[in-house]
């Protein structure tokens, strides 16, 4: 026995089972072209690229041997630009990149892109030759006291840092003095890792904010070495920047005053008593 396909609605193959010759004016319907897809697909990628950058991940060149043997010059350095906007704030020991607060890069020179160095800055695929962007590390933040010696080592908060891990071979800690400095709330105390090689707060004191950089002009934590490819690497906070109270530049000041307040409070309520007993 045989069966009557005559009513069976299954498509040839390559048929759109969608599609109706009514849909098409009875002629088969032609997939799109690819080329008339391309731009769309291109600006879609582009919108991506652009809100990866402004939002997400933005790639930055070292300019200098500022940061050396961390970062050296020509590195590529992937920055995370997203925690910040959700209330992050730098913290010791991280390379972060900032604006030029303002004085640190008169004298530097920044070549001239052309267009298409433009543009692919523009969206975040390669880095920008035009700002005045600088990268170091952070020793101090807000509230923390900082101060050198000749020849000795960094002292943060009255803590000696060991920072042998990622100074530059042979680079001192300090070669000249100075501290100690108070580093002001919602500012940082930057200092390069090749301390010999690099203008960084030690040297700029003398300007608006004595040094120190607004929390505001940081653009965000260098997070990776993406470029050269055997250059790969993580930056983590150093061990150092982890040693039990360092992060106590205000708990001398905290402890007092929790254990003046009561104090003060049992001498007010006694003389309270006093006085209504008489």
């Amino acid at each position: 026995m045989t069966e009557d396909n005559s009513g069976d609605s299954t498509p040839a193959p390559g048929e759109n089972p969608d599609t109706t010759d009514e849909d098409t004016g009875g002629r088969p319907q032609k997939p799109r072209s690819f080329w008339k897809e391309l731009p769309l697909l291109i600006g879609i990628a582009l919108i991506l690229a652009l809100l990866i950058k402004t939002f997400l991940v933005q790639a930055f060149s070292i300019p200098s041997e500022s940061m050396m043997n961390t970062l050296k010059k020509g590195d590529r350095v992937l920055v995370d630009k997203l925690t910040p906007w959700f209330g992050s704030e730098p913290e010791r020991g991280e390379v972060v990149v900032f604006h030029d607060p303002g004085g640190w890069l008169e004298t530097a020179e920044t070549p001239a892109p052309n267009a298409l160095q433009k543009f692919l800055s523009f969206i975040g695929l390669m880095p920008s030759a035009e700002e005045k962007d600088l990268i170091k590390r952070v020793i101090a933040v807000g509230g923390d006291t900082v101060s050198c010696k000749e020849g000795g080592k960094v002292v943060l908060n009255g803590k000696e840092l060991d920072e042998t891990s990622y100074l530059y071979p042979g680079s001192m800690p300090c070669q000249d003095s100075f501290g100690p400095i108070k580093v002001p709330e919602d500012r940082i105390w930057v200092m390069g890792d090749n301390r010999q090689n690099s203008l960084d707060s030690r040297f700029h004191q003398e300007l608006p904010g004595g040094g120190t950089v607004a929390q505001d002009q940081v653009v965000g934590r260098a997070i990776v070495v993406a470029w050269p490819v055997n250059r790969w690497s993580t930056l983590p906070v150093p061990a150092t920047f982890d040693q039990p109270g360092l992060a106590a530049a205000a708990a001398p000041a905290a402890l007092g005053l929790a254990g003046a307040l009561p104090l003060v409070l049992w001498r007010r309520k006694k003389r309270t008593a006093r006085h209504t007993a008489e």
